[in-house]
């Protein structure tokens, strides 16, 4: 028997070809093999959206082989089982079904979609990929080949560049500084059995997490998982980090490039999601630096100034370290002047805080637009997904808004005070930034 345990969500959101927003309701269900889902029910539309993940990402690389979890990405649908590379996309196009992985720092995830009249050959693929790939000699080189030059465009992406060299500055010698997708050695050097090691120690059922939405009941859900991950390990041998340590600023770099514009990353330590104050902090940083026009940042480095077209600087919690960053472009002879602004604005938001119009406005703003990240059956799997990830709860969703709205105006001054130091700021500077050693 399986075992459902439910919540209903209050949360207004729009379903994929509804016509308007409605609640919905999450249901904890376990397969009669003791595998865990959240399950969003929905027979509008006869499809099906599954997103997982294993608590094993690219930081668990091994030293010399990094790229394993990302190169690994790129097998999974080049043969499984039986069947080799050519076959076996044959027989998913034939079934029309969705399936793709990505390495993360902390996490590999997988999503998968398919028509519920095609599900059960559809769900059979996915299980042989995840339990069964084949790593033969020729997709391996092709794709070899494809992720080889992704890094070679990498290593000339000048925000590619900025970002890597301030991930070595902020955490040197970490596993979250190391290429995540690899260098052109280690892509280069990558064979059959080292992937087959990455896969030994990701695919688990101890670090498996699921959610599910679509036209599939509880029911139908608990024996579907055993069927795709019943043949999983219960659990692999996985090295355990210890917490990442963050070079104490102030650090500076400049990497000379020969281009009009500079790329600038700057930042610090932040905190990490399970931190008691992370809401009016998640607040404080919304209207600090948020993504759009009206943030302070924003408004003085873009609008008031012409410094840059965009700037951003946000809480960024992993599962090891809590990181507080941002990035901006402006023109060489620009630079100095947009760090010297940027770090005005926080030293002011850090003795002042915002105001309490600033605050309403967030607010507004955070609540209002979380109902537009479940805007589909994908959608919603990848949120219930990330709320796994992150131990929020199944009730996360209904609790959420009301956790911005408690915010106060002294939490998030007290937040600003807490987390904001321009003075140890880690910059990193891609370019020709005229005045800046």
């Amino acid at each position: 028997m399986h075992f459902v345990r439910t919540v209903v969500l209050a949360t207004g959101l729009i379903w994929a070809f509804a016509a308007a927003a409605q609640a919905f309701t999450i249901q904890e269900v376990k397969s009669p093999g003791g595998i865990t889902a959240w399950l969003v029910e929905e027979k509008a539309v006869p499809l099906m959206a599954m997103n997982f993940s294993f608590r094993s990402g690219t930081a668990h690389d091994p030293e010399g082989k990094e790229g394993a979890a990302g190169f690994l990405t790129g097998m999974m649908d080049e043969g499984a089982g039986d069947m080799l590379s050519q076959e076996f996309q044959r027989k998913r196009e034939e079934l029309s079904f969705q399936m793709s992985f990505s390495a993360e720092a902390d996490f590999f995830e997988g999503s998968f979609q398919t028509l519920t009249r095609n599900r059960k050959e559809s769900v059979d693929l996915l299980r042989l990929a995840i339990t069964s790939p084949r790593f033969d000699a020729a997709p391996l080189e092709r794709v070899r080949q494809q992720f080889v030059l992704s890094v070679k465009q990498q290593e000339q992406d000048p925000q590619s560049i900025a970002w890597r060299a301030w991930m070595q500055s902020a955490m040197p010698d970490d596993p979250y500084a190391r290429p995540g997708d690899g260098t052109e050695a280690s892509m280069g050097a990558m064979t059959a059995d080292d992937l087959r090691a990455a896969h030994r120690r990701i695919f688990n059922r101890d670090t498996l997490q699921v959610a599910v939405v679509g036209d599939i009941s509880a029911a139908e859900l608990g024996p579907l998982l055993d069927q795709i991950f019943g043949d999983l390990p219960a659990s692999a041998p996985r090295e355990e980090l210890p917490p990442a340590r963050i070079s104490a600023g102030p650090k500076q770099q400049v990497i000379d490039r020969d281009m009009p514009q500079s790329v600038i990353v700057f930042g610090h330590e932040g905190i990490l999601r399970d931190d008691p104050d992370f809401i009016p902090a998640f607040v404080m940083s919304e209207i600090l630096g948020g993504g759009g026009l009206t943030s302070r940042l924003a408004s003085e480095v873009r609008e008031k100034r012409g410094l840059t077209y965009g700037v951003g600087f946000g809480l960024s919690p992993m599962e090891r370290a809590g990181l507080y960053a941002g990035m901006l472009q402006t023109r060489n002879e620009s630079a100095k002047e947009a760090l010297a602004v940027i770090r005005e604005v926080l030293a002011k938001m850090a003795a002042e805080g915002p105001t309490e119009a600033e605050l309403a406005e967030a607010k507004t703003y955070l609540t209002g637009s979380y109902a537009l990240r479940f805007s589909s059956n994908a959608a919603i799997a990848r949120q219930l997904l990330g709320l796994q990830q992150q131990d929020l709860g199944i009730d996360y969703v209904d609790r959420r808004n009301a956790l911005v709205e408690a915010v106060t105006l002294d939490q998030v001054k007290a937040q600003a005070k807490r987390l904001l130091h321009p003075d140890r700021f880690i910059v990193t500077i891609v370019g020709r930034p005229e005045g800046v050693e």
